[in-house]
Order: C-alpha cells, then structure tokens, then sequence
C-alpha cells in the first residue's frame, strides 16, 4: 500500500465510525456561551466586594504616588521621608502658634456679656487676667473698660448689645483724635473674641495706654 492509502485509512479513522463530521461551535457562540458560564454567582462567590475593590484601588495609587515621588526626590525614600518630616514640623508649628482654627463670627456679639460692672472692675479683672498671662481674656476685659468709662463720663450713652465696632464708632465722635486707636482697639477684641485668635501682651499693652489716655482727654467740643 502506498502513502497515499495510508493517509486516507488514518483519515477515516479519526471521522466517526457512522461516517458523520464532527460538530463545530463557530467562535463568537463559543465566546458567549464562555462568557454565560462564568457570569454565574457560583463562579463568583468569593469575590470581593465593591467597597474592598476600590479601597485596593485607593491603596494602589497612594504607592504609585509615593513611589513616583520617591524617585523624583533627591535621596529617594529616604529624601521623601525627609521632605515629609519637614512639612509635618511646619504643620505642627503654625498650629502651636495659631492655635485651634475656628471659624469667623458671620456677626460680632455684645461687648458686655455680664450684667453691668464698672470700669474699675473690669480694669481690676484684666489686670488679674494679665497676672495670669490671661492674654485674651485680658484684652476683652480692658476693652470693656475702656467702653465703660466713657458710658461713666456720659461721652456714650448706656446701650445694651453694644458692640465693641459701634461703641469705637460712637466714641470717635466724641474723640476724633483718638479715632484710629478706637477702631484698633475694636478689631482687637473682636479678633480674639470671634476670630480664635490669641491675646498676647503688646495688644493688651496698646490697650491698658488706650485707655490710660482717654481717662486724661477731654472731649472735643460738639460742632
């Protein structure tokens, strides 16, 4: 027998013994049959779930954001550690020296928060308070010191729920000269009162002469 004959009984030997061909799935049906399959929930049980998928993701960019800093830096990890240090000690200074941020009073309050005191009291209690190293509440008492005494001297007239901007405003009328060191003197209260700022002693200093000054002025004569 030739290799021609040999071909053809290898041939009819893999074709099935009723002669039929074999079936074939084209391959677009074969894919989406695959693709039905593994769409099943049993295929997918142990998954994880939408949230852990997208904190690996969270995870995944923050170490290719370090990584891609650490080799842009100088030193590389070691320079990125550095660089990091530095801005965590800048952080922390500014916040020792700021204080806890809080949020600015959208309105200024009252002056006087108590019930009425004279200005000799609220001289005694800031001078008490900046005994303390009471900083700020020395400030906000020789403020109202300084609005007291002239309410005392009738140069403003008693009003309650003054504030500290009005009672400067009123005052410079009366004042004029004293105009600029009122108004300062009002930012000042308003900013360690509303604005989370710190009282420190070369503010309560400028008042304490503030109001050393105007206990000695006389008011200009009305117009």
């Amino acid at each position: 027998m030739g290799t021609g004959g040999l071909i053809v009984t290898g041939a009819a030997a893999l074709l099935p013994r009723d002669g039929t061909p074999p079936v074939t799935t084209p391959r677009d049906a074969a894919r989406e049959a695959a693709e039905r399959e593994l769409s099943k929930p049993a295929y997918h049980q142990h998954d994880p779930g939408l949230l852990q998928r997208a904190l690996d993701r969270l995870w995944e960019w923050i170490s290719g954001f370090f990584d891609r800093a650490a080799t842009a830096t100088p030193g590389g990890g070691l320079g990125l550690l550095a660089v990091a240090l530095l801005i965590a000690l800048a952080v922390a200074a500014l916040w020792w020296r700021l204080g806890t941020p809080r949020r600015w009073s959208t309105t200024a309050g009252a002056l006087f928060d108590r019930g009425p005191r004279s200005a000799a009291d609220h001289r005694a209690a800031a001078e008490a308070h900046a005994a303390a190293g009471r900083w700020t509440e020395a400030v906000q008492e020789r403020m109202r010191a300084v609005v007291r005494a002239l309410e005392e001297r009738t140069l403003l007239d008693p009003r309650p729920g003054r504030t500290a901007d009005e009672a400067a405003a009123e005052a410079a009328a009366s004042l004029p000269a004293h105009a600029a060191d009122l108004h300062a003197a009002a930012r000042a209260f308003d900013e360690v009162t509303y604005g989370g700022r710190p009282g420190d002693p070369e503010a309560y200093t400028r008042l304490r002469a503030l109001d050393d000054t105007l206990t000695h002025t006389k008011p200009a004569a009305p117009r």
